[in-house]
């Protein structure tokens, strides 16, 4: 066995969860049930790696909740505990992938890699994709670090934060619409071209260690997707059905109707978080427009996701929520955390020089 440069081979433990890396045909469809053994045993292991196997649940990911996730949060932290583990590599499926990894960063403390993956196509199938992504996977875990929670899929390194699924069933399947890939791998070779920036990470919650066994509700976080005909219906049925938290998906920069606002307002005058984001595949937020639009919704106490999108901005007003007593904190300091988590790498759009008043802001030029 190749050595590295210390003498030692790595040291990785494969945590596995289900998701179509692990998918066998069922009859009627594909559904996970190969353990992590078995999805371990269909790829080549790189030359200076050691690989022990947690099999912690197997779902498909559409399935996947809160619950599942701070379970996995914990034996993550509890793996790491171990000073003599050098990475961990996550199998996942696909579908909500990027919630968990955005979950996993805004908490990871350590310098050792973590790095998810999985696949496009089910398991034992001749021409799979996860074979060569796990393996991908374990040469970053065994490599990198300082990086936080990394996505390795299709010889792609991506951070976690911003990373979204893109495509539906292609092999290239995450992108972070509003930046470039983190490196790349392949040939035995990992190449990183950036380092990502994260905001300071959050302590492991106290419902990290009791989500399993249901000692207390989770508290609840909707999304809210506006559009053509858009009234506040559904944002009123959100806090109606006790949400703790909600995630508007608006349109443009951040848009959507004076009634909304309102509703917006009165959500946040009950303790709600808000949290504002937009429809639109890539670039930033911006407080642009009144009459309903981002600055409107601002003044109401919501709060702009710069370039997180929808998925990853409801694992953000989660984890506020649970860094405050699980949602039953104070308002105020639940909304100033959200706020530092939201707070991370905005990468702007040029900005276009306006020619109006001195007192009108730049506009973010279109991409």
């Amino acid at each position: 066995m190749k050595r590295t440069h210390d003498g030692e081979a790595r040291r990785i433990v494969v945590i596995s969860t289900g998701g179509t890396i692990a998918s066998r045909w069922q009859g009627t469809g594909y559904a996970a049930d190969a353990s992590g053994s078995d999805v371990l045993a269909t790829a080549p292991l790189p030359e200076d790696v050691t690989v022990e196997v947690v099999d912690l649940f197997n779902v498909n990911s559409s399935r996947m909740t809160a619950a599942h996730q701070l379970a996995l949060l914990r034996t993550v932290h509890e793996t790491l505990a171990d000073p003599g583990v050098d990475g961990i590599v996550i199998t996942h499926g696909t579908d909500t992938l990027e919630e968990t990894a955005f979950l996993l960063d805004l908490h990871h403390t350590d310098a050792r890699p973590v790095v998810l993956t999985g696949a496009q196509r089910p398991f034992g199938t001749g021409d799979g994709d996860g074979p060569g992504n796990l393996y991908d996977a374990l040469q970053v875990a065994s490599t990198v670090r300082d990086l936080g929670v990394l996505v390795v899929f299709d010889g792609r390194v991506h951070a976690a934060r911003g990373t979204v699924k893109y495509r539906t069933l292609a092999a290239d399947a995450f992108s972070d619409p509003t930046a470039e890939r983190l490196g790349r791998v392949g040939f035995s070779r990992v190449d990183v071209e950036r380092r990502p920036e994260r905001p300071a990470p959050l302590p492991l919650p106290a419902a990290a260690r009791t989500a399993e066994s249901g000692a207390a509700p989770l508290p609840r976080v909707d999304i809210v997707t506006h559009h053509s005909d858009g009234d506040p219906f559904l944002l009123n049925a959100a806090v109606g059905a006790g949400a703790r938290g909600i995630v508007l998906v608006a349109t443009g920069a951040g848009n959507a109707t004076p009634e909304i606002v309102a509703a917006v307002a009165d959500a946040v005058a009950r303790g709600v978080l808000v949290a504002v984001t937009t429809r639109v595949p890539s670039g930033p937020l911006a407080e642009i427009y009144t009459g309903g639009g981002a600055v409107d919704l601002v003044a109401a106490g919501a709060l702009l996701t710069g370039t997180l999108r929808a998925a990853q901005a409801r694992i953000a007003v989660l984890a506020a929520l649970l860094a405050e007593e699980g949602g039953a904190g104070d308002p105020a300091r639940a909304t100033a955390l959200l706020r530092r988590l939201l707070d991370g790498p905005v990468r702007a759009e040029p900005a276009l020089a306006t020619g109006g008043s001195r007192s009108a802001p730049a506009v973010p030029a279109r991409a």
